[in-house]
């Protein structure tokens, strides 16, 4: 067994942009987070953002609004933020208050700025194998993470098990394209597939992203697989696991990735990415 790190995998990402930045002499890119209401886990994720621009050389706006926020209000912003030349990517912090629809927010942002890729926009362009939108950062990780170890998708059946449309749909739609970074076989499984176990095991890689711990054990795993987990829960405990029980699957997988360390810094990374492009593209007019 070995550990795919994806704090190794990231930080490398991270020293390609910083090198990019350090060497313009263009005003630095800036990415603006719209964060609504306090939520602990929100409170904490926009934070490492925010560090890890910082250490790149990416300006970090962000605009917070009260829990009781308006749609109204936040779309005023986001149009705001569109129109602003200095602004180069719009981020808007999950979890919302459940009054709130992130999709529909979502839809309000520039598809040029949406640097998360979760526009319909950019999501169709990622159905249809268009290049030029913005790859959806966990996702995009996730085979970043692979081919950082060398680890093909091409003719591999790969087994996901969970449906988001964060992360499990827009993967799907990644894997299966015509491209160095997809030619696979892709099965989506989740709470209503039967037999699961099954599915798990005729998986070459395979994927889970569904926030139950410890869900994958290891008779739901084929011997010498990869194994990427996504997920990333909180026990009573305190604990933070993934959705895979690690333990015993790292015993029999040939890599898995750690939780926390494995995707969650892949997923940062990404974002830091897509913020670079957008910038590249807008001096690129």
């Amino acid at each position: 067994m070995k550990i795919l790190d994806g704090k190794a995998c990231a930080h490398a990402v991270e020293a390609k942009i910083a090198h990019a930045l350090s060497n313009t002499p263009l005003p630095p890119p800036a990415l603006a987070f719209i964060s609504v209401g306090t939520h602990p886990s929100s409170t904490i994720y926009l934070k490492r953002k925010q560090k890890k621009c910082q250490e790149v050389g990416i300006l970090s706006v962000v605009r917070e609004f009260p829990e009781h926020a308006s749609e109204k209000d936040l779309i005023k912003e986001i149009h705001c933020l569109n129109q602003d030349p200095t602004i180069d990517g719009i981020l808007i912090q999950q979890p919302l208050p459940s009054s709130l629809s992130a999709l529909h927010l979502t839809s309000h942002i520039d598809p040029r700025k949406d640097v998360d890729g979760f526009h319909p926009l950019n999501m169709g362009k990622l159905l249809l194998g268009d290049t030029t939108g913005f790859m959806p950062c966990t996702p995009w990780g996730i085979i970043t993470l692979l081919h950082h170890y060398g680890i093909t998708t091409h003719e591999k059946h790969v087994v996901i098990v969970g449906r988001s449309n964060i992360v499990g749909k827009p993967l799907a739609a990644l894997l299966v394209q015509k491209a160095p970074y997809g030619n696979a076989t892709v099965t989506i499984a989740h709470t209503s597939t039967q037999s699961l176990a099954d599915v798990c095991k005729s998986a070459d890689i395979l994927i889970s992203a569904v926030g139950i711990p410890h869900l994958i054990k290891a008779p739901m795993v084929r011997p010498n697989s990869v194994v990427i987990d996504v997920g990333i829960n909180r026990l009573p405990s305190g604990a933070i696991v993934g959705d895979v029980d690690f333990d015993t699957v790292s015993q029999i997988s040939s890599y898995i990735t750690p939780v926390p360390g494995g995707i969650g810094p892949m997923t940062i990374a990404m974002l830091l990415s897509n913020t670079l492009l957008s910038y590249q593209r807008k001096y690129a007019q």
